[in-house]
């Protein structure tokens, strides 16, 4: 394999695994586990409005959907970035260490770097949508 090849591929391994991690985090997550009702709760004991969460909801989901696949990687990426370093607010006033007790702000700030990775990237081998020039 060549240097070229061998990028490609771990851009798609990142890419396959960012896109799994936000499936994780959105639909399995605050849908299945916190609920619709708790996540909304959560979000606004934050300060935020409730219907952010809808917003990060479905944009974990399709944001994890399109790098899974392989198509729109670059604004999907720069979406997830979005969210990833919003979820700082979340986490700031539990340290750095994500295994603080509330999480730590570490892994949303690891996200986030990897999602910027993928948008200045693109979508590596294996993409559905591998020749347009969002991927």
């Amino acid at each position: 394999m060549n240097t070229n090849t061998l990028s490609s591929t771990g851009t798609a391994l990142l890419r396959i695994a960012m896109g799994l991690i936000f499936l994780a985090h959105g639909p399995y997550l605050k849908l299945g586990i916190f609920g619709l009702d708790g996540t909304i709760g959560f979000f606004q004991s934050l300060g935020l409005p409730g219907f952010t969460a809808y917003l990060v909801i479905a944009g974990e989901t399709l944001g994890g959907l399109a790098l899974l696949a392989g198509v729109l990687v670059r604004p999907a990426a720069l979406g997830l970035a979005i969210i990833s370093f919003g979820s700082i607010i979340a986490h700031a006033g539990n340290g750095w260490v994500f295994s603080n007790a509330g999480g730590g702000w570490e892994y949303p700030v690891l996200l986030g770097i990897a999602c910027l990775v993928l948008a200045l990237q693109g979508a590596g081998r294996f993409a559905l949508g591998r020749r347009g020039s969002l991927n």
